[in-house]
């Protein structure tokens, strides 16, 4: 049976427009790019914009070191109201005619930011005892979302237009949830609150300047493939793994490895464990292994 698409390789920092969902992003630009396999580097809400890293072929073995990289975005809070969402798309369930002060927004934020403990939204795909929390949320039923600590490293006040939205920029790691900070700020300040707006700019080493709209992808899917990596459009499917340390092999050892062999290694600085290494041959990525007593072990290897 043959393959659908090509052997097309690599990370697209996709920009990615409202109302569209996250697997709708990736079936659009693994079209675009007539790519055998897709995935993304960590869902998008389809109220939100911005950073969607979308990996092609032999990429998508790396996806996992996309998702646990930090991540920035900037929303706005809508005060005044609480949703059953936590964004404009829900219901609302509670009011209050209280404003903030822009000093008192400012005195709660040490509050959030380091390892905290955060409930994520009701509306969320976490599963619970097998079910997406969204859909019991959806069915009617009433959701505990038990809190969990996530890492807030900075959370800034970029300005308030007026009394009734707030703007900030949070970076943060994995599996913090906007919407529930947003959610906390207001029940801490008294005035309840909601992301009224969301847009994200960076996931792990892909900045705000590598985000490309859809309109200028079509326009280089029209160009050969090659052309699409010389404009920017595709980045080595080893972007996402330059937090991790990395490893030349020798001819031998490559064909031992690929041959889902281990390589064990001799001398006093061979070195004895470790989680994720970067294994190049001839310059090029070949995989991703661990070193466990002092032997190199395949774990995902790139069929390029």
């Amino acid at each position: 049976m043959k393959k659908r698409g090509q052997p097309v390789h690599g990370w697209v920092v996709f920009d990615k427009p409202l109302g569209m969902t996250s697997t709708q992003a990736v079936g659009k630009i693994r079209r675009l790019f007539d790519a055998e396999k897709a995935g993304h580097g960590g869902t998008l809400d389809p109220l939100a914009t911005g950073m969607l890293p979308i990996a092609l072929g032999e990429a998508t073995k790396t996806v996992q070191w996309a998702m646990d990289g930090r991540k920035v975005y900037r929303f706005e809070v809508t005060w005044g109201a609480e949703r059953t969402t936590d964004d404009m798309e829900g219901a609302i369930t509670s009011q209050s005619n209280f404003r903030p002060t822009n000093e008192s927004i400012e005195s709660i934020l040490p509050g959030f930011q380091g390892v905290i403990q955060q409930a994520p939204p009701a509306f969320s795909a976490i599963k619970i005892d097998g079910e997406r929390a969204y859909d019991l949320a959806r069915a009617g039923e009433k959701v505990d979302m038990a809190e969990r600590p996530v890492t807030i490293e900075k959370l800034v006040l970029v300005g308030c237009p007026d009394a009734d939205h707030a703007v900030f920029e949070v970076t943060c790691g994995k599996g913090t949830y906007v919407r529930a900070l947003a959610r906390d700020m207001g029940r801490k300040l008294g005035c309840l609150g909601h992301v009224s707006q969301l847009r994200r700019t960076a996931v792990g080493p892909f900045v705000e300047a590598d985000m490309i709209p859809l309109e200028t992808l079509a326009e280089m899917s029209h160009k050969p493939l090659g052309n699409s990596a010389e404009n920017g459009a595709l980045r080595p499917l080893e972007t996402v793994l330059d937090g991790i340390p990395a490893l030349a092999l020798k001819d031998a050892e490559a064909q031992r490895l690929k041959q889902g062999q281990s390589i064990l290694f001799r001398g006093a600085n061979a070195p004895v464990a470790c989680d994720a290494v970067l294994v190049t041959w001839d310059s090029k990525p070949l995989g991703i292994c661990s070193i466990e007593q002092g032997a190199l072990k395949p774990k995902r290897l790139f069929n390029l």
